[in-house]
């Protein structure tokens, strides 16, 4: 099975039921259909078909790391950003990074690679995923996530975005 929502049924939480939920928490967004994207590279490729010219946006990658005392983080980037795993652990003051398993990915977000996003932690504050998102977030006017699903992505505002944190009781750790 690939992230794409052919196969969104066997997911905790379909990719259509938190689009619904969102709407019932009275969140818009803008959604946007494609082809699956898996790589920053696939995104550049065609976001110029949704992204408004002039809009204040942020693209983001999404990194699903682990420490070595097994602890789990999801951290949301500006897309262009480099990282460097060993920094940043110290930076945090967590140790050494690593990437989590696809099967600890299902498991502790309810996603597959290829559709690591943010809006995940509705999955991830359930299972102790600490969410580390770039600064840069808090600037743009919209942010472009995938909705559990690698061929859709939704474009946020950023209150809408914060409001989301908010219902599902995600505390968000800001990355200068």
């Amino acid at each position: 099975m690939d992230a794409s929502s052919t196969y969104q049924d066997t997911l905790p939480l379909s990719s259509d039921a938190l689009l619904a939920q969102m709407e019932d928490w009275g969140l818009t967004y803008r959604l946007h259909t494609h082809v699956p994207l898996r790589t920053v590279e696939d995104a550049k490729a065609v976001e110029d078909q949704f992204m408004t010219p002039g809009e204040n946006a942020l693209r983001v990658k999404n990194l699903y790391l682990r420490d070595k005392k097994k602890r789990n983080y999801l951290v949301t980037l500006e897309q262009s950003r480099e990282i460097d795993l060993k920094a940043l652990g110290a930076e945090l003051g967590i140790g050494n990074l690593s990437f989590g398993s696809a099967d600890r990915l299902f498991q502790n977000l309810g996603i597959r690679p290829g559709a690591v996003s943010p809006l995940a932690m509705i999955n991830g504050v359930q299972n102790d995923v600490r969410f580390f998102m770039d600064a840069a977030a808090q600037q743009a006017e919209v942010i472009y996530m995938h909705p559990l699903v690698n061929d859709r992505t939704v474009a946020l505002t950023r209150a809408d975005m914060m409001a989301f944190f908010d219902r599902i009781g995600c505390a968000v750790t800001w990355l200068p």
